[in-house]
């Protein structure tokens, strides 16, 4: 199962290369446009089985801070620039060098942040069991707005019944959620609220 997924994984990326290689190269000269550097934002994620690695994607946040030096809420540091990139999902596209270098799959829970792993409840835990995805079957069903009980419990029940048709058809429905802008955002945030556990452990 996992030689089969992850030639997938690599048949997909390589095929379409040139296309998401392109746009890389063009948004990095945007991104120092209109940011300026770092061109991109790199934070330690949990990948297969809690196992740490750097994730890359665009940076889309200025570095704006207050007058004592500390760094403004994330909702004033994002830029109209670096709203558009998320609500296209083009800061995520540089992972796709981690599905090349086999440390995310195109298809799995979303790789999040290292110090969530032991917050986990038993069940939650299951989603550390696969490879981390560009996209996955919380994504194309409500992404950040849903709340994080939904949301990983919809991760482990991927985890649970995954197979390679599913795959196809969150990929697929992943190209009309992109299109159509859905769960960008939580309702209160630019960015998701930090997890601090299941309101059910």
């Amino acid at each position: 199962m996992i030689f089969k997924r992850r030639v997938f994984d690599l048949s997909v990326a390589i095929i379409f290369a040139p296309l998401w290689g392109t746009l890389i190269g063009v948004l990095s000269v945007l991104v120092f446009w209109n940011l300026g550097r770092p061109i991109f934002f790199r934070q330690m994620r949990a990948g297969l089985g809690g196992r740490p690695f750097e994730l890359i994607k665009f940076r889309t946040m200025s570095d704006k801070r207050d007058e004592r030096g500390r760094l403004l809420p994330d909702e004033a540091r994002l830029s109209g620039f670096g709203r558009r990139l998320r609500s296209l999902s083009l800061d995520e596209l540089p992972e796709l060098i981690h599905v090349l270098r086999g440390d995310m799959s195109l298809i799995g829970p979303r790789p999040l942040l290292l110090r969530y792993v032991e917050r986990y409840n038993d069940r939650q835990i299951k989603r550390l069991k696969v490879y981390p995805g560009l996209t996955g079957w919380a994504q194309v069903n409500g992404r950040n707005s849903l709340s994080w009980d939904e949301r990983l419990e919809l991760d482990v029940w991927y985890v649970e019944n995954r197979n390679l048709v599913l795959d196809i058809k969150i990929l697929l429905r992943t190209v009309v959620c992109v299109l159509k802008r859905d769960g960008i955002s939580a309702e209160s945030s630019a960015t998701m609220e930090e997890f601090r556990g299941s309101s059910e452990s």
